[in-house]
């Protein structure tokens, strides 16, 4: 019997899907165990080799959790709200409605081709509105919500009114404005206008004014790692800042319980400092300084250091250039030179100013007092300084920081020394302790100390304060665009009111068409109907929708609540999530905290959404490159390159072998190639190579479906796990796929044989086949508990091979052997266990359990030496006695041999270590 793996492969796909073999009870006495993948968006471009890495990998532990005895909850589902799919549909001509549903049905068919255990029966769609009603509905939550910091926790907005007609907000600073402060009386004088507006300052969803990324080409704010050398990513469109009414998730009073958070779950080191790096969390002061311009003391400026200490070694300081307050000081000589900087600085993104190595800034003309000794310390502005993070500006102190001290030395900035003096940087640097020692009150004390006493003097003179600060931000929770989520909030004589439950959920209008609305407002506000309504005409983000979507899949079919506490309660925690480490400080972040604030309202009993975080690497590209020369149409083999002015341009790889260009189906690539010539190397065209990032653009994507034609699903998933470690990055590489599918084939044959048609038995298995049996499931099984699942296939293929040189086709063995692969190679399993006669579905088995004793040696492999000469080697019981071992050693053929008919005078024999006969 032929192994004919797509008819087999078809055949169990089409079997699982009718009978519903991967639904999923919320009511089993078996333990639970969530398996979840990172919320993909369904790309018109369809999966490439390097997508469904993380897929297989979840897939294979779901499969083996499931034969463990596990009720293993493994759902799929899209986050299809964004602005990818809605540039996809423009560019394309269709509604995003329209081209959104083509790419799920393309992107569901790739990912059955390839057999995954997915609960189709609990599918999310983000932009489906019985899915984005209770996203709604958790932002409505949010809105009605303030952070209680003495509680801990989020409460009802109406329980905060309570508190502030009863006592004002002196016992609840408000996180939107420290300085706002008012007695009940005054609260309750306020007209409905003003409570609401400070009420807004204290919702956990709120809307403010804010800079943005504004593209006008796209229409939309941009995150600002979605702008590079200011343009969009998406399409190049040029990107500028713009002030724009935005929502926002006060994420910011959740940055405690976010740090906190990270000692209770399993991620890896890296990923809990990359979190930790964003949440930023510091201590220090903040500190107000006199401003003098040519305007005379016209304001405070408030600065946010982590080294108070050092007050007496600042020497400038630099702000953010997007500080209202830079034009009401800047000098007059100064004003051109700080317009255009400021200019500057609005084409740069957050990400590109925080890694920019190169020093820029501009001086303003203003100068700050220092409040201790009085001297004037020039203010700059800078890149650098982001007016987001702290107060927007810093006070500089070159001769204890290294890149302070390097933008002195750029800009010709007198540094103080400890003494009071001015030095050129020539010598040592002193260090900022050394600047303790001379600055009276701090003077012998230790750093520590230092700070402590520096902030008690700023608060005893009333120029400061002590100040926990966290680098991150209130996260921007809105676009101005059209395929996202509408805010279920009226706007009225400027008061946003919440739409009630029962108005959910608050649809997307269909349009034919839509663009940008008037003053950057979202192309909802070229709906009449939706204005005349007064509806918010901005919409949700993408991580909207994927905050909260693992909740969803417990209960998908509930139309009372997102998910009811039963089902929470059942599942709890994500055991196992695993995505790439691009979503570690956006979704991962958003998500924590919905979860946080769900917990904090009593709707579900955990708080962190997920117990373990496994991140895998990138399946890498490998390109392939021709060489046109300059100004023709001709193209050098690469070895040639060199003797030519060439360019050098990305070709697809399918049209590749190897290194080798198929030159026909070069020119039949693009019409510009159809007359193309070539200068060959031994009548080849030969290219170069490059590992790059496997995209579309660089063409050097490869089509799973193709490889799963070739060579079989149960092959490319075992392949790519072979990879490599699943946590590391991997060039990809066709070649090598031919190794696993002989595998399968050898596998195969254990089975059956082409003639004789099966061969498998009933005989009972002999100790040595156990042996190689037992081996196999200890490591298979440790391997895959902890995703070593490339050492796990190199396990699978080592015993396959003992098996076949065993000559071992017994049932007892083979049973068991197949059980271990099916998370690996499910298809091929399953059509062999049928064929073995087994009625019930191999999913439905249990996982061989390892038996120590198969593995305890009762032999040794002993040499045998003839008058100290090594002749022969013998495997001898290790209880032998010198009776036996004599007994044995003489009836072994090459020892007779080399006696030669004569008898031995003596026979040494070291138990455990070797055996020689002296003659």
């Amino acid at each position: 019997m032929e192994y004919n793996f797509r008819e087999i492969e078809k055949k169990w796909q089409n079997n699982w899907k009718s009978t519903n073999a991967y639904q999923v009870s919320n009511d089993s006495s078996k333990p639970k165990y969530y398996v979840l993948d990172m919320f993909p968006y369904p790309s018109g471009a369809g999966l490439h080799v390097g997508h469904p890495l993380g897929y297989i990998a979840s897939d294979i532990f779901a499969r083996f959790k499931r034969l463990k005895g596990f009720n293993v909850l493994h759902p799929m589902g899209y986050d299809a709200f964004g602005l990818p799919a809605e540039q996809y549909a423009i560019d394309h001509g269709v509604h995003p409605a329209t081209s959104t549903a083509q790419n799920i049905s393309n992107f569901r068919g790739q990912l059955d081709n390839l057999g995954f255990c997915y609960d189709w029966s609990r599918e999310v769609r983000t932009s489906d509105p019985s899915y984005y009603k209770w996203t709604q509905w958790i932002f409505l939550q949010l809105f009605n919500s303030y952070y209680n910091r003495q509680t801990n926790k989020a409460e009802s907005i109406e329980s905060l009114v309570a508190l502030f007609e009863k006592e004002g907000n002196a016992n609840h600073i408000c996180p939107g404005d420290a300085s706002l402060s008012f007695s009940a009386d005054e609260w309750k004088s306020y007209s409905e206008k003003e409570q609401q507006d400070i009420l807004m300052l204290y919702r956990l969803s709120y809307c403010g004014y804010g800079e943005v990324n504004w593209c006008e080409a796209l229409g939309t704010v941009l995150a600002n790692d979605e702008v590079i050398n200011g343009v969009s990513e998406r399409g190049g469109y040029p990107v500028v800042k713009k002030k724009l009414r935005q929502w926002y998730l006060r994420i910011t009073e959740y940055a405690d319980r976010l740090l906190q958070g990270l000692e209770t779950v399993d991620f890896s080191d890296a990923m809990k400092e990359m979190q930790g790096n964003w949440i930023g969390k510091s201590y220090g002061a903040e500190i107000d300084f006199a401003v003098k311009s040519e305007q005379g003391k016209v304001r405070q400026m408030r600065v946010y250091t982590t080294r108070p200490d050092t007050i007496f070694g600042v020497d400038f300081m630099v702000v953010a250039p997007e500080l209202d307050w830079i034009d009401e000081v800047k000098g007059s000589a100064q004003a051109q030179s700080v317009d255009e900087y400021i200019a500057y600085v609005k084409s740069r993104s957050e990400r590109e100013r925080m890694a920019e190595k190169k020093i820029s800034g501009c001086f303003t003309g203003a100068y700050a007092i220092n409040p201790f000794d009085g001297r004037e310390i020039p203010i700059w502005i800078s890149e650098y300084v982001l007016a987001g993070y702290g107060t927007g500006a810093i006070m500089a102190v070159p001769c204890g920081d290294e890149r302070d001290f390097k933008f002195a030395q750029h800009f010709g900035i007198p540094i103080t020394n400890i003494i009071g003096e001015h030095y050129n940087g020539e010598e040592a640097n002193p260090t900022k302790d050394a600047i303790l020692e001379n600055s009276g009150f701090l003077n012998g004390l230790v750093m520590r100390e230092a700070m402590t006493v520096a902030i008690d003097k700023i608060e005893e003179m009333g120029i400061g304060k002590r100040k926990v600060n966290f680098k991150m931000r209130d996260a921007a929770f809105s676009r101005q665009r059209y395929w996202g989520e509408p805010f279920p909030i009226k706007w009225i004589n400027g008061i946003a009111y919440p739409l009630s439950e029962d108005q959910l959920p608050l649809e997307l209008p269909y349009v034919e068409k839509y663009g940008p609305g008037p003053e950057g407002e979202g192309p909802l506000a070229n709906i009449e109907a939706w204005t005349s309504e007064h509806l918010e005409t901005n919409t949700m983000p993408g991580y909207a929708g994927s905050s909260w979507y693992f909740l969803r899949y417990m209960d998908p079919d509930n139309n009372e609540i997102f998910c009811s506490r039963k089902a929470s309660d059942y599942w709890g925690q994500v055991d196992l999530y695993i995505g790439g480490t691009e979503h570690a400080v956006g979704h991962l972040l958003y998500s924590r905290m919905w979860t946080k604030f769900l917990f904090d309202l009593g709707l579900i009993g955990h708080d962190e959404p997920y117990k373990k975080l496994v991140n895998q690497g990138m399946i890498q590209g490998s390109s392939r490159f021709v060489y046109r020369v300059h100004g023709a149409n001709k193209f050098v083999s690469a070895g040639l390159a060199d003797q030519y002015q060439t360019d050098r341009l990305h070709v697809d790889v399918n049209m590749v072998d190897g290194v080798e260009l198929d030159t026909e189906a070069f020119k039949k690539w693009k019409a510009e190639y159809a007359d193309a010539e070539f200068i060959l190397e031994d009548g080849k065209y030969i290219c170069s190579s490059e590992v790059e990032k496997m995209s579309k653009s660089k063409f050097n994507t490869v089509n799973p479906d193709d490889l799963v034609n070739r060579y079989g699903a149960d092959t490319f998933r075992m392949y790519e796990m072979f990879l490599g470690p699943v946590e590391q990055s991997k060039p990809w590489d066709t070649k090598g796929i031919e190794g696993v599918h002989r595998f399968l084939r050898k596998l195969w044959r254990l089975f059956f044989d082409e003639l004789k048609g099966k061969i498998w038995n009933e005989e009972k298995a002999t100790d040595a086949e156990l042996k190689i049996l037992h081996k196999a499931i200890k490591k298979i099984e440790e391997d895959t508990e902890r995703f070593s699942f490339n050492t796990g296939v190199s396990a699978f293929m080592v015993c396959v091979n003992d098996l076949s040189d065993a000559k071992c086709h017994k049932r007892e063995v083979l049973e068991s052997l197949l059980i271990m692969l099916t998370p690996y190679a499910p298809h091929v399993c399953e059509e062999l266990w049928s064929q073995l006669g087994n009625q019930s579905s191999i999913l439905d088995a249990s996982y061989p359990a390892f038996e120590e004793k198969y593995l305890v040696e009762s032999t040794k492999e002993y040499p045998i030496s003839v008058n100290g000469k090594l002749r022969t080697t013998m495997n001898i019981a290790l209880d032998a006695t010198q009776e036996q071992v004599e007994q044995l050693v003489l009836q072994n053929e090459v020892v007779i041999k080399w006696l030669d008919g004569k008898q031995p005078k003596k026979i040494i024999y070291v138990k455990g270590r070797m055996v020689n006969l002296v003659i």
